[in-house]
């Protein structure tokens, strides 16, 4: 029996195995959606759906968010993908340290330097610690051990406590010990939003002398305490090689923004403020855990120059939609150069 036989008869068991698991209603309803915006037959999208995700390597949202249905071969080869992120993350990334980047409370305690602002953990027995520290920050944010999507993040007002003791009570029963303080943003991009701390978004590799610039995404919020899309967020791609808007924002619900709904800012005008000194940072805390290669890197952009929001180890994608970007390539060279494949 051939190897490739075996390749093939491993993807075809692989394929079944999805199969049994897979919400194949979901499935359709993606297909329909691409069905409507692209005019394609809905039948042959399933068919496609299923052949990229099975021998390409294509997560089904990434067919979706990623406008699969219009691209060739060619194009499609460029476009970075969930299942492969997740299998460079695998590859590159030290399981015994992981759990610096998955475990909010480390995160701080081992990147402290490069958070930039002040945190603290808090315990039963530090309630006048924690009045001393409301006293020097009106705005709070506490973070839970561990979530995503901003699932674990929550701002408080100083002002608005009346009971110390019972909103450090109320903390510790949710599991919000760590407290940080609130990121002032650079004006720039304050000027999007300014109820949301807009953070920018940078997957890199560090080859063990240099570090990569993968992709960058800059993530925009709408006033609530996080910029992902579970809050109503999205996002617009990255020069990465300048920090310029490549074109409007967009999510992964079918929605384009042309301009910020609440400002009105045009994003196809956004210019990271700092890029080079972005560069730089990247490249220090890259540094600091040098095991964990692949990272996508979260960081704030301030007047005083960019601060560190968090690491992921397991990093999900962010790339070009050619629909609204009007680019039909993606950043898959870049990885697999840095890479060495």
């Amino acid at each position: 029996m051939s190897r490739s036989f075996l390749g093939l008869d491993t993807r075809l068991g692989y394929m079944v195995a999805r199969l049994r698991k897979i919400d194949l209603p979901s499935v359709i309803e993606r297909a329909q959606e691409v069905s409507r915006e692209h005019g394609k037959w809905s039948p042959a999208v399933v068919i496609d759906m299923f052949w990229q995700a099975t021998f390409h390597d294509v997560g089904f949202q990434d067919y979706v968010d990623y406008d699969f249905a219009i691209l060739n071969r060619a194009e499609r080869d460029t476009m970075m993908t969930h299942p492969l992120s997740n299998a460079y993350s695998y590859r590159f990334d030290a399981p015994e340290q992981r759990v610096i980047f998955y475990d909010k409370w480390e995160f701080d305690r081992v990147f402290s330097e490069h958070l930039r602002r002040d945190w603290m953990l808090l315990d039963e027995d530090n309630l006048d610690e924690l009045k001393a520290f409301a006293s020097r920050h009106e705005v709070m944010i506490t973070k839970q051990q561990a979530g995503r999507s901003g699932a674990a993040i929550h701002r408080y007002f100083a002002s608005d406590v009346e009971d110390w003791a019972a909103f450090q009570h109320d903390l510790l029963e949710r599991g919000e010990r760590l407290i940080e303080e609130n990121i002032v943003q650079h004006p720039d991009i304050a000027a999007v939003c300014p109820g949301t701390v807009n953070s920018t978004r940078v997957a890199a590799f560090f080859d063990g002398e240099k570090t990569h610039i993968l992709a960058v995404a800059q993530k925009f919020g709408r006033g609530q305490v996080a910029d992902q899309m579970d809050f109503g967020g999205f996002y617009t791609m990255l020069d990465p090689d300048t920090g310029k808007a490549l074109g409007p924002g967009y999510d992964s619900h079918g929605h384009v923004h042309e301009h910020h709904p609440d400002t009105g800012y045009r994003i196809a005008d956004f210019q990271l403020p700092m890029f080079d000194e972005v560069v730089a940072f990247i490249d220090t805390v890259a540094r600091h855990v040098p095991e964990v290669q692949y990272v996508g890197w979260d960081v704030s952009v301030t007047e005083n120059g960019p601060v560190l929001i968090e690491g992921n180890w397991a990093t999900g994608v962010y790339e070009n939609k050619p629909s609204v970007l009007g680019v039909r390539t993606g950043h898959r060279p870049r990885y697999q150069k840095a890479m060495g494949f």
